[in-house]
Parts: structure tokens; sequence; C-alpha cells
């Protein structure tokens, strides 16, 4: 990187190893048994992302890979100059750079920290979001592992996250698609810890992940939100202490939310963004935008034109591009990791039919979660890159799914060969004459 990136590549070299550092340490203390291989699987993670990242890099690939990068970059410098009095002139980048409503604002603010503390430097800015996107690794091993309880599980889940190609292009560029699927399963996991202990860090941790949600895609913090809350409603149906702590849980994690504006901000967000004939401009605008747009002739504005578009969104988000749909180099790269996606479904399925059946409580926040933004996005997606680029945010908590399917199947075959090793024993000769 200090190589090909002179002299930029010192300060992202230095950002990736502070930060990576900070996760290593914290994975040794926190992640129990299986410490030593998640930092190393957090390291591979990490390499693959910053190498990608250093190739999208050197050979000027963010607008045609991440166009928003480049958005954030000059955003987070507006906020600099801002800071140190330098942008004197009001206008519309300087008011963007500065609003705190809207989608994506978090971005900008992330970016203009990083840029005051070490200068301008997109390479430094999309390292820290490497860090944070192989951060992804251990914590969905902890919670797929305080779910289940099983470390296969957590292992098959982790390895996925860390090298899933759409994991490793989305988290490596200067992009929120990383820190949005890191917070998100922090906030699982940390909905998954207060049901076990109440701690007040543990809801100082809940309420930074959901307002860093609302700050960098305000929808999803409404389903971050609700997941939240059911989670713990379905677990009043305990002892009294445990109903007590839940709703201790809940009352203060309302009071930091609504102490910081979050609620505010995010009812405003939605007023203005949430309505069904917005989504259905932004949807109309997607499908039309691109080549690889889809289901332009919908009308998502009405209650029944919803439901009809609802099974076409579907199918395009969770199985496009199609091999028989590719339409350029993009789509084509992503083939062979589609394949495999298909291949996994039916250990999909399955998982899921075991969580419903014997762990439904315990993964209660992930699967409203998963259900009611795959349903959004069913509705809003017109574009099959879009689509692509946004079903990580799914497929992070599916990926726990796929780990328990395999799990299921793989013991199934150990069993099998048990019995058939022990019947073999039985078969053989004993060598007395």
């Amino acid at each position: 990187m200090i190589l090909l990136a002179f002299p930029e590549g010192i300060a992202a070299v230095g950002v990736a190893f502070v930060a990576s550092g900070i996760v290593a340490a914290v994975i040794r203390q926190r992640a129990g048994e299986d410490n030593d291989f998640l930092i190393k699987l957090f390291l591979l993670a990490l390499l693959v992302r910053l190498v990608f990242g250093l190739f999208v890099h050197t050979f000027k690939l963010n607008e045609y890979l991440g166009g928003d990068a480049l958005t954030y970059d000059h955003l987070g410098q507006t906020l600099v100059e801002i800071w140190n009095g330098q942008a004197i002139q009001e206008n519309f980048w300087t008011q963007r750079a500065q609003s705190m409503s809207g989608p994506g604002w978090g971005m900008n603010y992330l970016t203009g920290i990083i840029y005051y503390l070490i200068g301008r430097n997109i390479l430094a800015a999309q390292s820290f979001c490497a860090v944070i996107g192989a951060a992804t690794v251990p914590m969905v091993y902890v919670c797929a592992y305080k779910i289940y309880n099983n470390r296969r599980v957590g292992k098959i889940s982790a390895l996925l996250v860390a090298l899933f190609p759409a994991f490793i292009i989305w988290s490596s560029q200067l992009l929120k698609d990383g820190l949005v699927i890191f917070l998100l399963v922090l906030a699982m996991t940390i909905v998954l810890q207060l049901q076990e202990k109440f701690s007040y860090w543990a809801v100082a941790l809940l309420i930074f992940s959901l307002f860093g949600i609302l700050s960098l895609r305000f929808y999803i913090f409404y389903m971050a939100a609700m997941a939240v809350v059911g989670a713990f409603v379905v677990g009043l149906g305990k002892s009294s202490r445990a109903i007590l702590r839940n709703i201790v849980a809940l009352v203060a994690l309302g009071a930091g939310l609504t102490y910081l504006g979050v609620l505010r901000n995010a009812g405003e967000d939605i007023e203005k963004y949430g309505s069904l004939e917005t989504i259905q401009q932004s949807r109309s605008d997607l499908a039309g935008r691109a080549e690889s747009g889809y289901g332009a002739d919908l009308d998502v504005s009405t209650t029944e034109g919803a439901l009809v578009a609802l099974p076409i969104g579907f199918t395009y988000l969770m199985l496009a591009p199609f091999p028989w749909q590719v339409t350029n180099l993009r789509q084509a790269l992503a083939l062979p990791e589609v394949l495999l996606w298909w291949a996994s479904i039916p250990l999909m399925i399955v998982g899921i039919w075991y969580t419903i059946k014997n762990r439904l409580r315990r993964a209660i926040p992930i699967l409203i979660f998963t259900l009611m933004l795959t349903l959004a996005y069913s509705l809003f997606q017109g574009n099959v890159g879009t689509a692509y680029r946004q079903r990580t945010q799914i497929q992070v908590f599916l990926f726990i799914f796929i780990g328990v399917g395999w799990t299921i199947r793989r013991e199934k075959y150990e069993n099998r060969q048990q019995i058939y090793q022990m019947r073999r024993r039985r078969l053989q000769p004993t060598g007395l004459s």
C-alpha cells in the first residue's frame, strides 16, 4: 500500500494498524474459546479488503464500483473546511455537508473526522471502513453462538461473511454498506446479551448502534428498532426478574434515543421519504436509470400495486443477477458468487425452519428484522445492481441460517457414519477359534 499509493498509503496503513489492533484486542478478551481462530479470520478478512480497496484506489475505479465514495470524500473535506473556518460562502455543498437529516449524513461526518485528524486521504478513510467490515466477522460469530450455542454454526457464518465477494466489495471502499452491516449485527448481539443480563454499558452500545444506523440509512433504523422492541416483548414471558430487566432496558433505550434527538429526526425522515408515492418515485428512477433496471411498469404507490410488485421484487432481490440477463462486466463478475448463493438456499431454508421450531425466542430479533427489510427492499428496489448491493444487509443474517442448515446436515452425516462404524465393529470376527 505504501509503495503503490505513496504518500497517502502511509497514513492509510497507520489507520488500519491502529483500528485493527483495537479490534484484535477486543476479540482476544471477549470471544472465548475460539479467539485465536477469530483473530486469524478477522486478519484474513481485513487483508482481502485492504487489497481490493488498494486495487480500486490505484486504478481509479471508485466511480465505476462505488461512486458514493467520491461524494463522501468531497463532503467530508467540505466539513473540515467549515470547521477550520475556510468555507466562508454558504452554498449547496456546505449545507448538505452539515445537514443531519436525509440519507447517509453520518458518512459525511465520519469522513470529516478522519480528514480533520490526518488530512484528506480517501485511502485512509476506506481502510477504516475495511477494518469495520472485517470486524463484522467475529461479531457474526458471537451473534450466532448466542442464539444456537454451537461453535460450528458461528464459524461457518463468520467464514461466509469474511470471504463472500459481495461483502468484500462493499466493505472495502468508502461506502456505508460495511458500517451498516456491522452496526446491525452489533445491535442484534447486544439485544441477545441484554436478554441474558442487564447492563448500562450494553444499553449504551445499543443506543450507539441504532444512532449509527439512523445516520447511515434512516429507514433501516425503524426495522432494527422494531426488531429490538419485539425481542424484549417476546422475552416478557419469563420470570418477574426477566420482565423487569426487559422493561428497564426498553425505558433506558427510549430515554437515550430521545435525548439524542434520534426519534425526532427519524420521524422527520420517515414523513419526508416514507410514503408510497415517494417510494414509487425512487423505484421508477432506479428502474429507468440503467440497463439493469427491472419492473419499470410496476406501480407501488397504492396498496394493490405494492402487493402485485412484491413477488417480482422479492425474486430479483434474492436471486439477481440472473445468468441470462447479464448486460455488463460487473454483473458477469458477480455470477460465480450468485451461483454459490443459489446452491446455499436449501441450507438456508433448513436453518430457518429449525430456528422457528427450536430457537424462536432467541432468534426473534434477526427474524423480524430480516423479514421487514426483505419486504421493504422487495418494494423499493428497481435495479439489479442496487438489489445485489443491498442484499448483503439481509444476507449477513441469512448466512447464520445457512450455517445452521450446514451443521444439521453435517451432524446427520456424522451420525450415520457412527452408526455404520458401530455395525461394522459388531460384524467383525472376535478372533476366537
